[in-house]
């Protein structure tokens, strides 16, 4: 019997009980619990197998609702949250003291966003704590962007994936932190860093750290297919490495044309943003046919382009 379903009241219920429900973003599906019970939150690392100095993302209704989290606004924080929440974008601030450790993996800071998802938004405004929800999948695989890959991730696990659709955006959103009061990206993410720019200007990015990372997504190996999985330029130059194998090829937009293998084209029409959103299901796809390798291509560094790189690279991180 499946999980899915569109019931908000049941999934209002089960929240209010300490359960964990998958729920759906414009990002990724997240599987959420209640930040203020620590059962909620054991069995979110527990289901996702995830490592506790890894911090979870909090979501919340609206703009408005942050300062019951957080200490202290940056100016250029507050510009940020006014230009993209809600949105694909995390801030991480100084939390209250209301905030657990458990969440923060004992750190000051907690990361913090307003999701762009009226099933989600809807969810949060019937509640009377805010949601932690990292993605719906176990820890360092590919992350859902569909009801079904959470089903098939966690069907045992969890009591009901909340449907909201296919993720229109299809990666995690970017975590912007803060440090001396200017912001700095710790992940890339499906908002642009020129549209970032835009708003603050100039923007650091530091966003890889194996050891006691400051936000989600920072960790070398991530959203990582089973199948083994390499990132070039040339891919007709790639497929020669692996003769007499069964080769899956993901490509932005022009086919290689070879009959040999099974290719997924992101987006005909060469628009990064249907590419981003098809990133993950491609990868769940490749991934059910029992290949021997992906090669998937690298796409332009620049607008989204370099956050996909950034996620494709984690996937083939050896």
């Amino acid at each position: 019997m499946s999980i899915i379903s569109k019931d908000i009241q049941k999934a209002v219920q089960l929240l209010t009980n300490e359960q964990l429900v998958a729920i759906p973003t414009e990002t990724v599906y997240g599987l959420a619990g209640n930040i203020f019970s620590e059962k909620a939150i054991n069995s979110i690392f527990s289901t996702k197998k995830r490592p506790f100095f890894n911090p979870l993302i909090v979501h919340i209704p609206s703009v408005e609702f942050l300062e019951n989290v957080v200490t202290h606004i940056p100016k250029k924080a507050k510009l940020l949250a006014d230009a993209f929440w809600p949105g694909s974008m995390t801030l991480v601030l100084k939390k209250n003291r209301k905030i657990p450790d458990l969440i923060t993996a004992g750190k000051d800071t907690v990361a913090v966003r307003v999701p762009n998802h009226p099933v989600t938004l809807s969810l949060l405004r019937q509640l009377s704590f805010p949601l932690a929800a990292p993605s719906a999948n176990p820890f360092g695989s590919i992350s859902p962007t569909k009801p079904s890959h959470v089903e098939n991730y966690f069907k045992n696990d969890i009591q009901m994936v909340l449907d909201g659709g296919a993720c229109k955006n299809g990666i995690e959103s970017t975590i912007i932190g803060f440090e001396n009061e200017e912001p700095i990206i710790y992940r890339l993410g499906a908002l642009p860093l020129e549209d970032i720019e835009a708003v603050v200007g100039k923007i650091a990015i530091k966003n890889k750290k194996e050891q006691n990372p400051e936000a989600p997504g920072m960790l070398a190996r991530h959203y990582a297919p089973k199948t083994k999985t390499f990132l070039v330029n040339d891919v007709l130059s790639e497929l020669k490495k692996h003769p007499n194998k069964k080769i899956g090829v993901l490509v932005f937009k022009d086919s290689i044309n070879n009959d040999s293998v099974t290719e997924i084209i992101l987006s005909e029409k060469g628009v990064m943003q249907e590419a981003a959103s098809n990133l993950y299901n491609s990868l769940h796809l490749l991934d059910t046919y029992h290949l021997d390798v992906i090669i998937a291509e690298r796409f332009p560094e620049n607008g989204l382009g370099t956050s996909i790189n950034d996620r494709l690279q984690r996937a083939t991180f050896a």
